[in-house]
C-alpha cells in the first residue's frame, strides 16, 4: 500500500509539473497578451474535423532573381500527447492537448534545380501566442537541413541538422518570450484589431532557410490600422529602420491573411482558400 501511494504521488507531481510548465509557457508573452485574444482558436469552428487550406501566390528571392511559386498552407486541430510531443494514436491517454498545427509547404523552382520547404508549427489551441513545437526542413540538390524547435518555460530548445560547414548538427537556446517572425501569420490573425493599436515584441527573423545562421533577434513594433481600400486590417512590423514587412488579415473570422509583404521579398497573396480532409484519397 506504501508503494502504491508513493507512485500515486509522484505521478501526481508529474501531473502538476506539467500543468505549471504550460502556464509558465503562457506566461512569457504576458506583457502583450492583452492585445490578443485567448480563447480565438478555441472556436467550433476549429473542431468539425476539416482543415483550411490557404493557397497563395507567392515570390521569393533566390539566387538573386525573384521566383514565383505557390505556397500552401494548412491549418488543422490536432491531439498532441505530451510523452513525445506529437498528434496521438492514442485518445484515451491521460496526456493529451489541443494544438493547432499550421503546415507551410513550398516547391521554388530555380534555374538549375527546385528548393523544398516545409514548416510544421503547432500551437497551443487556448493562446496564440505560444508556439510550442517548429519544425522546419529544407532539401534541394546540394542537401537536407532539418531544424527543430522545442519550447518550454526558458524558451526555446533548438535541434539541428545542416549540410553546411559550421554548422553541421548541434542545440542551442533561444531565450523566453521571443516571437519567431515564421509564426506571425497564425499568431496575428487573433490579435484584438483596433485602429492604431501599437505595442513592441522580440521577433527572431524567419528560420525559413536551409541555414541556422546567427539567430537574428529584433526589437520589433507593431502599428495596426484599419486598410479600407482593402478592407482588411493592416499589420505594420518595424523589425529596423529599413525593414518592414506588411501583413493584411480579413476583418471577419477566422481572420485568413489575406496579403504579406516582406523587407526582403517573401511575398504571398492568397488565390484560393478551401476547407477539407486533405489526408483522405
Amino acid at each position: 500500500m506504501k508503494h502504491i501511494l508513493i507512485i500515486l504521488a509522484l505521478f501526481c507531481f508529474s501531473c502538476n509539473e506539467k500543468a505549471q510548465t504550460q502556464d509558465k509557457k503562457r506566461d512569457q508573452f504576458a506583457t502583450i497578451s492583452s492585445y490578443f485574444h485567448p480563447d480565438w482558436a478555441n472556436q467550433k469552428h476549429w473542431d468539425d474535423g476539416l482543415a483550411e487550406v490557404a493557397v497563395y501566390e507567392a515570390t521569393r528571392t533566390i539566387y538573386g532573381k525573384v521566383r514565383s511559386f505557390d505556397y500552401t498552407y494548412i491549418t488543422v486541430s490536432e491531439d498532441f500527447n505530451k510523452a513525445f510531443r506529437v498528434k496521438t494514436d492514442d485518445y484515451q491517454r491521460k496526456d493529451l492537448y489541443k494544438v493547432l498545427k499550421v503546415n507551410a509547404f513550398a516547391r521554388i523552382p530555380t534555374d538549375n534545380y527546385p528548393y523544398h520547404f516545409l514548416t510544421s508549427m503547432f500551437f497551443l489551441r487556448e493562446n496564440a501566442l505560444v508556439l510550442d513545437k517548429m519544425t522546419t526542413s529544407s532539401q534541394e540538390w546540394c542537401g537536407n537541413t532539418f531544424k527543430e524547435y522545442l519550447q518550454d518555460h526558458k524558451g526555446f530548445n533548438l535541434a539541428y541538422h545542416s549540410y553546411w560547414d559550421n554548422e553541421g548538427d548541434g542545440e542551442t537556446k533561444i531565450a523566453a518570450g521571443i516571437l519567431l517572425e515564421d509564426q506571425l501569420n497564425y499568431t496575428l490573425r487573433a490579435l484584438k484589431f483596433q485602429e492604431g493599436l501599437t505595442f513592441s515584441a522580440p521577433v527572431l527573423e524567419s528560420q525559413i532557410s536551409s541555414k541556422v545562421g546567427k539567430l537574428k533577434v529584433y526589437d520589433a513594433n507593431f502599428k495596426i490600422s484599419d486598410d479600407k481600400a482593402s478592407n482588411t486590417w493592416k499589420v505594420e512590423l518595424t523589425l529596423e529602420k529599413d525593414k518592414v514587412n506588411m501583413y493584411y488579415f480579413a476583418k471577419a473570422y477566422p481572420n485568413v491573411l489575406m496579403k504579406q509583404n516582406t523587407w526582403d521579398g517573401r511575398n504571398l497573396v492568397l488565390k484560393d482558400l478551401s476547407r477539407y480532409a486533405y489526408w483522405q484519397q
